[in-house]
């Protein structure tokens, strides 16, 4: 096992990599609508999306919090965190960005944001997943390298 000193080197602040492009499409759903048919059930599908992604979010930051680890992507992190929602996916808090920005798409029934949803979904894995999993291989080697066997990346 190699002793990290850093974290993984993310130069990018994940959540904004969701936020800034879905209010900028959010603005051009305004000025050049391109608008996903029917209301009340896609509103209930937006909601339970957004709802959702937003309760997955809060149990892993929870879940890491009380393994005494950071949530930051860049800060050194202390253990590989394998229960609560890491059960499932490696990486949850990216996978609820994701079911988060997906739930505002449908609430404002915009095309222009879930258009751009596979892009951002491919930059968080490059710039982002790739360098925290490289990080994680390099400080924690097999116990990391188990883990990755046992759970999926994303779901």
């Amino acid at each position: 096992m190699v002793r990290v000193r850093s974290g993984a080197r993310v130069r990018l602040i994940p959540p904004l990599v969701y936020v800034v492009p879905f209010v900028l499409t959010w603005s051009l759903q305004q000025w050049r609508p391109w608008s996903i048919g029917g209301s009340g059930a896609l509103n209930a599908a937006g909601l339970a999306l957004l709802a959702g992604g937003i309760a997955v979010m809060l149990w892993s930051v929870v879940t890491m919090l009380r393994a005494k680890t950071t949530v930051i992507p860049w800060e050194q992190v202390s253990t590989i965190v394998s229960t609560g929602p890491f059960r499932f996916s490696r990486n949850p808090i990216y996978l609820a960005d994701a079911i988060t920005y997906l739930g505002g798409s449908l609430l404002i029934h915009g095309w222009w944001p879930i258009l751009l949803l596979p892009a951002i979904v491919v930059m968080i894995r490059r710039m982002v997943i790739d360098r925290e999993e490289r990080y994680l291989t390099g400080r924690f080697g097999d116990v990391y390298r188990q883990y990755q066997l046992r759970v999926r990346r994303w779901i």
